[in-house]
């Protein structure tokens, strides 16, 4: 049996308005830097944290959106959406960023990182993870 943890952060809020979305992802890519094994859930209104063509002109906050497509390089691939959080707020996987990563073991093809989840089966992922850290 593995010692590694695996920690779920779960993303519920709007991405500006609020420092939640910012603090989550910068907690993720310091996990991501220690080698932990880390996934992340957006659900309610945290699915606009993915969405592309983000404009903070208007807010006075920096758009740190871009920063998601790094997490491919950390090794963060297991990037949850939960598909009734999209489809309440009229989204699908085409308004998501194409975040991606390179899969070692499958001689380097870039792969998906987001994977559209049912609410059932993002409960099944949060009950197999040992640590949910909640922004």
């Amino acid at each position: 049996m593995s010692d590694v943890k695996k920690f779920l952060y779960v993303n519920r809020k709007a991405p500006y308005g609020t420092i939640y979305a910012l603090e989550s992802l910068e907690v993720v890519l310091i996990g991501a830097a220690f080698e932990q094994d880390v996934a992340l859930a957006f659900l309610d209104d945290g699915v606009f944290q993915l969405t592309k063509g983000q404009d903070t002109g208007e807010v006075g906050m920096k758009n740190f959106s871009p920063t998601y497509k790094a997490l491919g390089d950390y090794d963060v691939n297991k990037i949850y959406v939960e598909k009734e959080s999209l489809d309440a707020r009229g989204l699908t996987l085409d308004d998501l960023l194409p975040l991606t990563y390179e899969d070692e073991d499958d001689d380097w093809a870039e792969k998906d990182s987001i994977k559209v989840v049912s609410a059932a089966e993002m409960a099944e992922i949060m009950e197999q993870s040992d640590v949910i850290l909640s922004f």
